[in-house]
């Protein structure tokens, strides 16, 4: 019985030992993540992470974890910035205004599949042009769904959220404890006996 991540995230690494889960392999899935024409951002965020669990390779007794984050302004998916051009528009989009961060995680054990989606409401600050750009310098927007990471420097330009702190930065613990419980990992059982 062995349990794999199957993301590449340092971020849910460290999320995960939070709860005292150390992984004892990390097996990131190489999936498609282009959205379907016309898809909603949490059937999208939902249908990339089913994939995601069913890609990594594992045992029948052992456990997967996957999750995908993605940032949702209305209908529009912002996914992770190919460059600093596009994570500026995306801030800029962003800037003074609510969007929605949606993570979707899923346990696999076997063929069985437990999975939760976290929506949650965050707003951006109006940002100047001075934050902006230093925002970008600092690179912190690389590899960042919607282009920004609220647990970085961009935290100083988030003043409002509702939901899941944990959701927003890629792993909704109390979900995940929930659904590792289901699932028949022995989360608390350790820490007991």
């Amino acid at each position: 019985m062995a349990f794999i991540l199957g993301s590449g995230s340092p971020r849910r690494l460290e999320l995960l030992a939070q709860l005292g889960v150390t992984p004892d392999a990390v097996r990131p899935p190489d999936i498609d993540e282009t959205p379907h024409k016309g898809e909603l951002p949490r059937d999208y965020c939902a249908r990339v992470t089913r994939e995601k669990v069913q890609a990594v390779p594992a045992g029948a007794d052992d456990f997967v974890l996957c999750a995908d984050t993605t940032v949702a302004m209305g209908r529009r998916i912002m996914g992770k910035p190919a460059d600093a051009g596009e994570a500026a528009e995306f801030l800029l989009a962003l800037s003074g205004r609510r969007h929605r961060v949606i993570t979707s995680v899923a346990v696999r054990r076997g063929e069985r599949v437990w999975q939760k989606d976290v929506v949650s409401q965050v707003k951006m600050k109006r940002l100047s042009d001075e934050e902006l750009n230093a925002y970008l310098a600092s690179d912190d927007w690389q590899g960042k769904a919607g282009g920004y990471a609220i647990q970085g420097p961009a935290g100083a330009l988030i003043p409002w959220i509702n939901g899941s702190f944990t959701g927003i930065v890629g792993l909704p613990l109390c979900e995940t404890a929930h659904l590792l419980q289901a699932a028949g990992w022995p989360l608390y059982k350790e820490a007991a006996a």
